[in-house]
C-alpha cells in the first residue's frame, strides 16, 4: 500500500527517526506531516512508514518548494545578529 509516488524496489527509503534528524523534530511530527500529505510516505509490509530520500532531500533544500520553510530568527542569547556570522 502507498500513500505518494510510485516507487522503485531500489530507491533509498528513511525512517521517521531518521526523517526527523534532517529536521531537528520529533518523529511524531514527520507521521503528522505525511499524514496531512505534506510528506509522502510508502508502508512497508509491516505497517510501517518510510520516506524516499530524494523528496526529503529536496524539501530540506527547498529544491520543490513543498514547505514553507521559517525565516531565520536572531537568537536573543548572542550579542551578534546570527546572520552576521554566514555574511549576510
Amino acid at each position: 500500500m502507498t500513500s505518494g509516488p510510485a516507487v522503485s524496489e531500489t530507491a533509498p527509503l528513511l525512517t521517521p527517526a531518521e526523517v526527523a534528524a534532517a529536521f531537528r523534530v520529533d518523529p511524531k511530527t514527520v507521521t503528522r506531516w505525511a499524514k496531512t500529505g505534506k510528506l509522502s510516505c510508502i508502508r512497508t509490509l509491516g505497517g510501517h512508514r518510510r520516506y524516499l530520500a530524494t523528496e526529503v532531500r529536496a524539501i530540506l533544500f527547498d529544491i520543490s518548494g513543498g514547505f514553507d520553510v521559517p525565516a531565520e530568527q536572531p537568537n536573543p542569547f548572542l550579542p551578534w545578529n546570527g546572520s552576521q556570522i554566514h555574511g549576510k
